[in-house]
């Protein structure tokens, strides 16, 4: 089976069960759940986001529907897909993955709850002009990558003390708004300089990668990104043929041989996403509801890419890793 079919079945089938059920059990809320990226990798995310339901006491199939749309990475699409979730009038909308797909939904409708799960200030975004109070028709979950940017870094000079310039990966796509220059100003508290380069689709990652090694980089950070997440077999690849030390932002890099993760648990998001969901369905407003954005930081570390890059990691730094991966 092709992969476009796999991912036609699965929306398909999740789109098609919520309009049956409706037609039996006509007060069933249907949810809508929308993705910038591919189902593929971010199952254990929709696992996750169904965890926050079930806790809210709303299970799958048996009192919420919920309907998938996953845009495949063609921004674009996004705004069709949001159209559609408005037109099969769900109860809420999830607008996950991307600030791209916030600001999709959002200008797609002014009246549907949406709760969104964005790696960026969804102040600075557009989406809320308050945390505490967001008003309007918006809530959600910021994971707030780019404030990580002081740790990351400082993490990178304990892992190579002598590092002076760190290449940083940004999706120009995804308008994570003020990520870069926390990390560049961050940079210069440390006496670093950012090497910033803007990867995509169209630039693919054998360039990006040619230039930091021409510009003497020391080390890279990937950012919070479902694109770079979806790549994450290339980047490893070539992080390892130039002998990059490499910082991602999320475990399923250092399984796949990444050196180091520090960054939020996107998982733990994708629940509270699902709890903000159900208390929605239970009557709550979202412009009740604060952004949430104390997500618990994790550090995850690949001990056997470190021995194969020569780094010696300091003690002090594994004592405060979540996990090791022999």
């Amino acid at each position: 089976m092709k992969r476009r079919e796999f991912i036609t079945m699965l929306g398909g089938a999740a789109a098609a069960w919520p309009l049956a059920a409706r037609a039996q059990q006509p007060v069933m809320p249907v949810v809508g759940f929308i993705n910038g990226s591919l189902p593929d990798p971010l199952l254990q995310r929709a696992a996750s986001f169904r965890q926050g339901l079930t806790e809210a006491g709303f299970i799958d199939r048996k009192n919420v529907g919920i309907v998938f749309r996953w845009a495949e990475f063609q921004e674009y699409q996004l705004p069709k897909l949001a159209a559609d979730l408005v037109h099969q009038q769900v109860a809420v909308i999830a607008a996950t993955g991307s600030t791209a797909t916030a600001l999709a939904v959002k200008r797609t409708t002014s009246t549907i709850p949406i709760v969104f799960e964005i790696g960026g200030d969804p102040i600075t975004a557009g989406l809320v002009d308050n945390l505490e109070h967001p008003g309007g028709n918006l809530t959600g979950v910021s994971l707030n990558a780019g404030a990580l940017g002081r740790d990351q870094l400082s993490l990178v000079r304990d892992l190579i003390p002598k590092a002076a310039t760190v290449a940083v990966f940004v999706n120009p796509g995804n308008p994570n708004s003020g990520t870069q220059a926390r990390i560049e100003a961050a940079a210069r508290a440390l006496g670093m300089r950012t090497l910033v380069l803007n990867v995509s689709q169209e630039s693919g990652f054998d360039q990006p990668f040619a230039t930091l090694v021409q510009q003497h980089a020391d080390a890279l950070i990937v950012g919070n990104d479902p694109f770079f997440l979806e790549w994450r077999a290339k980047i490893i690849a070539l992080a390892e043929h130039y002998a990059v030390p490499t910082l991602y932002s999320s475990r399923p890099y250092v399984a796949a041989g990444g050196l180091v993760s520090y960054g939020v648990s996107i998982t733990q998001g994708y629940e509270q996403v699902g709890i903000y969901v159900g208390r929605i369905l239970k009557g709550e407003q979202p412009a009740d509801l604060p952004v949430v954005s104390s997500i618990k930081f994790k550090l995850v570390i690949n001990m056997t890419t470190a021995r194969t890059l020569g780094l010696d990691v300091p003690p002090a730094v594994l004592a405060r890793a979540d996990e090791v991966i022999q």
